[in-house]
């Protein structure tokens, strides 16, 4: 690969490096010169925090069909199902490709591929490279991008900007890693920034997940949508002082069981598949089992073979074994945390969102595939699938996605106050765990749209004027634009349907909110 000037111009700009963004360097290495932003490290991505694995229709017994109709059923209704026959039907091939390219799954001693289970799947199908899966996909991106001559890898580049005019892109601006702004021309810019789980004070995601591709999108124009569906997972590792390292759901899937501070399995108490049940319900009836038993619960293995446990699942033994437990013989304390967006910017089948020249792809995205709640493993097949797709259609003439039949859009100005008051990034974070969290009602949201605003107009001006070289300025005006559309989404909904949950309107309500809820800024 090769180096930059300071300022450049470039055929492509693709801002992240994990599996959507490298996936769509190498489809676009062959069509002009591609540069790669990454916020932190090249390795530094929600990719590669993923331990459960890839889901994929290639194993025995398995279809696309049965796939599709797995997705559908964990989507409550909300998947876009031309999304998820993509996702399915291009998977399998794609995948092969990874291997290709010396991504190492687990195998039987036969030599033949592995195949999981975990929740909501009717079939063993997710592919796993121990329980570090994403970091191996990175590993084998990383070393096929590394081959090609066309791409450009900036590091430690924190993207401030995309530079629209005459209503189409014409590049980014971002901040170096000595704080120099910088100026990129490009016609083509993919965002493929990974999630937000930073804007909840409990999370699973790394410290760059702060939905910074989401808020670059909205403020240059583009529409967002579902941003209310939040995938909380259910077993993050909760022990005061330790981080929320999360605990995969591939434990259950290997037979772990969630218990109680009696010892007792509880979850038939709150859904017929128990342990598996979909995440939104799971984390639930965590919450609910603490409340009832005024008590910690726990995941325990102790009644699985301890040497399998422990090479099934070394990076979580390691992890847990820093905190003095030991996974196969010690109950694991567990609880929710913010995991997964569902929502994201808007785009078509390829990336496409309503702003000519601009892509986006993986987490930061919303083509509908997920709906209302993600099925387990297909955020690393959404990335490959989508990443791949956005990388072939840059390579076409600029155009906007149309708005779907199936979107219900609304329109707001940038937030604004007449007295802004501050907010920093913990303030934000707690707000949103208690308003938008779980269990959200009415009177709370409105009490975190207020104050979001107030915070955002703040933050908006301190970066945008007073601290225009000041990196962290920036991540809290993106944090802060993130928190924001969540709570405003999640107050328009008045429904519970898969990741999103109101308290005061507890049911699923197909005649009203069967829709997907699409914001752009005035």
């Amino acid at each position: 690969m090769g180096t930059t000037a300071p300022d450049l111009t470039t055929d492509f700009v693709i801002v992240g490096g994990g599996i959507a963004g490298l996936r769509a360097a190498s489809a676009l290495a062959p069509a002009g010169r591609v540069v790669i932003l990454t916020k932190a490290a090249a390795s530094e991505s929600n990719t590669g925090y993923a331990q459960g694995g890839i889901a994929v229709a290639m194993g025995p017994g398995d279809s696309a069909e049965l796939h599709v109709a797995d997705t559908l059923a964990a989507g409550a209704g909300l998947c876009d199902e031309s999304a998820v026959r993509v996702l399915v039907s291009e998977g399998p091939r794609l995948v092969r490709e990874l291997i290709e390219w010396g991504a190492r799954f687990d195998r039987a001693a036969d030599g033949s591929l592995v195949f999981g289970l975990e929740a909501a799947h009717s079939v063993h199908r997710i592919l796993h490279a121990g329980d570090a899966t994403g970091r191996e996909i990175s590993r084998a991106m990383w070393e096929q991008v590394a081959r090609l001559e066309t791409i450009t890898t900036i590091n430690h580049a924190f993207v401030t900007e995309i530079l629209v005019d005459a209503g189409a892109v014409q590049g980014i601006r971002y901040l170096d890693e000595q704080g120099a702004l910088r100026t990129i021309r490009a016609p083509r810019v993919l965002l493929a920034t990974g999630g937000a789980g930073q804007v909840f004070r409990e999370t699973t995601n790394p410290e760059v997940a702060t939905g910074d591709g989401i808020a670059l999108a909205y403020l240059a124009g583009a529409r967002v949508a579902d941003l209310e569906f939040v995938q909380f997972h259910p077993t993050a590792l909760s022990l005061p002082g330790a981080p929320r390292f999360l605990i995969s759901e591939a434990l259950r899937g290997e037979g772990a069981k969630l218990v109680n501070s009696r010892g007792e399995t509880f979850m038939t108490r709150y859904d017929v598949a128990g342990d598996l049940a979909p995440r939104d319900v799971v984390a639930r009836g965590i919450v609910r089992e603490m409340e009832a038993t005024a008590g910690p619960v726990f995941l325990t293995l102790q009644h699985l073979d301890p040497a399998r446990v422990r090479a099934r699942f070394p990076t979580i033994a390691e992890m847990c074994a820093r905190v003095g437990i030991d996974i196969a013989t010690d109950r694991i304390p567990v609880g929710p945390a913010a995991h997964y967006m569902m929502g994201g910017i808007d785009t078509d089948e390829w990336g496409r969102t309503s702003v000519p020249g601009l892509f986006a792809a993986g987490e930061t995205a919303c083509t509908g595939v997920h709906g209302a709640n993600r099925l387990a493993s297909n955020s690393l097949l959404e990335g490959l699938v989508f990443g791949a797709r956005a990388g072939d259609a840059m390579q076409q003439a600029a155009q906007a996605a149309p708005l779907k039949a199936d979107r219900t859009i609304v329109q707001e100005a940038p937030a604004s106050a007449h007295e802004p008051v501050s907010m920093d990034r913990e303030e934000i974070r707690d707000l949103m765990w208690r308003a938008a969290g779980l269990f959200r009602t009415h009177e709370r949201l409105i009490e975190a749209v207020a104050a979001l605003g107030s915070g955002l107009a703040a933050a908006h001006d301190a970066a945008a004027h007073g601290a225009s070289h000041d990196a962290d300025a920036w991540r809290l005006r993106n944090l802060a634009t993130v928190a924001l559309l969540v709570a405003r989404a999640a107050l328009r909904r008045q429904e519970s349907r898969g990741g999103h949950y109101r308290a005061d309107f507890p049911r699923r309500d197909d005649l009203h909110f069967r829709v997907h809820i699409v914001e752009q800024a005035g």
